[in-house]
C-alpha cells in the first residue's frame, strides 16, 4: 500500500509519539477492506507505539476505522481510505492522537477545549479534493482536544449509497449532530466560531480596542500578504483584516507558472504565504469581512468598518479584496448550488461518476475542467458564449481527442432544472437560430471567470465598469490614502506572480505616503545677504 520512500518519512514522524496508538477496524472481505487492513498493518509494523486490532459493530460502517488512545477518550476515524490529499490529515491524526501538540494558534485551542455540549461531526470528502484536508483536519484536532466533540471523516466514493441518500453533490460536505452544517473549505477558527455563540462579539469587541495602524491590508490573498509584508519590513505598525487568509489560492488546484516553483497546490502556497506573513509583527485579523470604508477625516485616519460591527482605523489602507467564483446568474443556479451546481470540478468531480455533466466556459479553466472530468463521467458537454473556444489550443487539441465530450458554441445557458431537490437539466439559447434546447444532465460545473470581490466600496473608491477599483501606477485609488491591488483592480492579468508585485507596489507607495502625509513643514529659506550684510558678517 505505501511505497519505501514514504514508510520512511512516516515512520520518522511516528517516532514524535508520546502516548500509545490504537487502530481498530471495521472490515469485511472486499477488496476495499482488503487494501485498509494493509494500510493498518503497515503502519503498525512502523511503530512499536502503534498496535492494530478488528473489531466490528452492527452500526459501523465498512470499511472504517477508529484512531484511539488507550485511557483517552478521543472519537475520531475514517470511514473508506484516507489516502490522497487525506494522507496527510491520516499522519496528522495519529500524531494528536499521539500525544504530538499541534500548530495550532493558543486561542483557538483553547476555544475548542472550552466549548461545552455534544458536536458529533461527520464530513464527507474524495480524495481528490484539495478543500478537503482543510476541514477534516480542523475536526480531527476538534475530536482530540475535546471529548465532548466526535469526528468521522467519510470518503463519498466508497459510500455512495449514503451519498445518494443524503443528496450530497459537493465536496467537502459537514454534518453536525445529523444535520447539515455546511459545505466547502472551512478552517478551525470558522468553524469555531459557527459553534461558539459569543466568539463573534467578543472578537468585535476585542478588534475595536486596538490602536490605529499605519498600513491596514484588507484582503489576505497574493498581493495582500506581499503589502504586509513589504510593510512591515519598513518597521511601521502593520494589520491584515481578511476574510480568508489566502484567499482564492486557496480555491486553485495546480500551480505551474509561479515563478522559481516548478509546481506547487493552492492550499500549500496560501499556508506558506500566512507564515511568510508571521515571521514579521503583522496583526492577522482573519475571518474579518469588510463591509464599509470611511475616507479619513480631520484625524487623517481611515476607517474600515467590520460585518461583526468592529471598526479598524489606519493612516494608510490597501485594498486586496480578491476576486470570486463568476455566476451565471440564471433561473435554478443559486437554488441547486451544491444539488449538482458546483465551480471545482477537482473537489466534486467524482461524486458524479458515471454521471452527465455539462461545463459552463470555453476558456482555459473550462476546458481543464472538461478533460478532468471526461475521465471520470459517462459525458460531458461543454457550453461556451462566444462563437469559438478561448482555451489554448494544445487544450482544444486535447479536448478533441476525447470521444466521450460534445462542445457547443454560441450557446447562452438561461436556466438551471431541478426535481427540488438536484439538478436535472439545463436550458441554452442557440445564439444563431435563437431556438432554445434542454440538456438532461446531473452536473454542472460553472467555469467563466471572476468577479472583484468591491461591491462594499460603491460610492467611496472609483470602480471600473466591471466592478474592479480603478488604480494609477503606484496602485493609488481617488481616495487619498487608499491603494489597492490584486486581482480587484484594473491591472490586467489576473495571475498569482501579479498581484504579488502590485501587492509590494501598493505598500511602498503606501509609505512614501505616510512619509510625505507625516513630514514636517520646511521653514522658510532666508533672503539671500546683500553685499554689505555679507561682508559685516565676515568682518
Amino acid at each position: 500500500m505505501l511505497d519505501a520512500n514514504l514508510k520512511t518519512q512516516l515512520k520518522a514522524y511516528l517516532e514524535r509519539l508520546t502516548r500509545p496508538v490504537l487502530l481498530v477496524a471495521a472490515l469485511d472481505d472486499g477488496d476495499a477492506s482488503r487494501e485498509m487492513r494493509e494500510l493498518l498493518t503497515e503502519i503498525e509494523a512502523l511503530s512499536d507505539m502503534v498496535s492494530y486490532r478488528e473489531h466490528r459493530d452492527p452500526g459501523d460502517r465498512t470499511p472504517s476505522f477508529s484512531i484511539r488512545s488507550p485511557g483517552e477518550e478521543i472519537h475520531l476515524g475514517f470511514a473508506g481510505l484516507p489516502m490522497g490529499h487525506e494522507f496527510t490529515s491520516l499522519v496528522l491524526a495519529l500524531l494528536q492522537v499521539g500525544g504530538h501538540p499541534s500548530k495550532a494558534a493558543q486561542d483557538a485551542i483553547a476555544q475548542v477545549k472550552n466549548l461545552e455540549g455534544e458536536f458529533r461531526f461527520e464530513t464527507f470528502f474524495s480524495q481528490s479534493c484539495h478543500n478537503c484536508p482543510d476541514v477534516v483536519q480542523a475536526l480531527n484536532l476538534m475530536a482530540v482536544l475535546n471529548p465532548n466533540i466526535s469526528h468521522v471523516a467519510i470518503d463519498g466514493g466508497v459510500f455512495r449509497d449514503e451519498i445518494e441518500r443524503r443528496g450530497i453533490m459537493g465536496v467537502p460536505t459537514v454534518f453536525l449532530n445529523g444535520g447539515m452544517f455546511g459545505n466547502g473549505r472551512m478552517t478551525l477558527e470558522e468553524i469555531v466560531a459557527r459553534i461558539d455563540t459569543g466568539a463573534g462579539k467578543r472578537e468585535a469587541a476585542k478588534i475595536s480596542q486596538k490602536a490605529p495602524f499605519d498600513v491596514l491590508v484588507v484582503g489576505g490573498g497574493p498581493a495582500g500578504a506581499a503589502a504586509a509584508i513589504y510593510a512591515a519590513r519598513k518597521g511601521i505598525r502593520t494589520g491584515v483584516a481578511a476574510e480568508r487568509f489566502g484567499g482564492q489560492v486557496l480555491d486553485t488546484l495546480a500551480i505551474e507558472n509561479f515563478v522559481s516553483v516548478q509546481e506547487t497546490e493552492g492550499p500549500k502556497l496560501a499556508a506558506a504565504l500566512e507564515a511568510h506573513v508571521r515571521q514579521y509583527e503583522v496583526d492577522v485579523m482573519n475571518l474579518q469581512r469588510a463591509e464599509q470604508l470611511v475616507p479619513a477625516g480631520a484625524d487623517g485616519l481611515v476607517e474600515v468598518k467590520l460585518a461583526n460591527g468592529a471598526s479598524l482605523k489606519s493612516k494608510s489602507v490597501i485594498l486586496s479584496t480578491g476576486a470570486r467564483w463568476r455566476q451565471m446568474n440564471v433561473p435554478g443556479e443559486e437554488q441547486y448550488r451544491n444539488k449538482g451546481v458546483a465551480y471545482c470540478p477537482h473537489c466534486d468531480g467524482p461524486l458524479f461518476k458515471g454521471k452527465r455533466v455539462a461545463v459552463i466556459g470555453g476558456g482555459n479553466s473550462g476546458v481543464e475542467a472538461a478533460i478532468d472530468l471526461a475521465g471520470i463521467v459517462e459525458h460531458v458537454t461543454l457550453i461556451e458564449f462566444a462563437a469559438q473556444l478561448r482555451a489554448d489550443e494544445v487544450l482544444q487539441r486535447k479536448l478533441r481527442s476525447l470521444p466521450n465530450v460534445d462542445v457547443v458554441v454560441s450557446a447562452a445557458t438561461t436556466e438551471v432544472l431541478g426535481d427540488g431537490s438536484k439538478v436535472t437539466g439545463l436550458v441554452y439559447e442557440d445564439r444563431e437560430s435563437h431556438q432554445h434546447r434542454t440538456l438532461e444532465l446531473e452536473g454542472i460545473f460553472v467555469q467563466i471567470g471572476l468577479l472583484p470581490n468591491t461591491e462594499w466600496l460603491k460610492g467611496t473608491v472609483e470602480l471600473s465598469p466591471r466592478g474592479e477599483i480603478v488604480v494609477d501606477a503606484r496602485g493609488a485609488t481617488n481616495v487619498p490614502g487608499v491603494f489597492a491591488a490584486g486581482d480587484c483592480t484594473t491591472v490586467p492579468y489576473k495571475q498569482i506572480v501579479i498581484a504579488m508585485g502590485e501587492g509590494a507596489k501598493a505598500s511602498l507607495a503606501a509609505f512614501d505616503h505616510l512619509i510625505r502625509s507625516s513630514a514636517p513643514v520646511a521653514a522658510a529659506a532666508p533672503a539671500p545677504a546683500t553685499p554689505a550684510e555679507a561682508e559685516a558678517e565676515v568682518a
